[in-house]
């Protein structure tokens, strides 16, 4: 899993709030690298945290 911090840009159209261009991209290279296991990669863009199931 990762964190990502993104630009939120909110504006008076209908299509607001929207994401910039960059920052799709970001993301974008950040999964693709998480799907590769290029763990190193993910952790240059982004916050990268291990989930562990929980028996109950």
């Amino acid at each position: 899993m990762a964190e990502v911090e993104i630009l939120l840009t909110e504006d008076s159209t209908g299509w607001s709030p929207y994401i910039a261009l960059e920052d799709v991209y970001r993301l974008d290279d950040i999964r693709d690298a998480l799907k590769r296991g290029d763990l190193q990669a993910a952790t240059r863009m982004s916050k990268v945290y291990t989930l562990t199931p929980v028996a109950m």
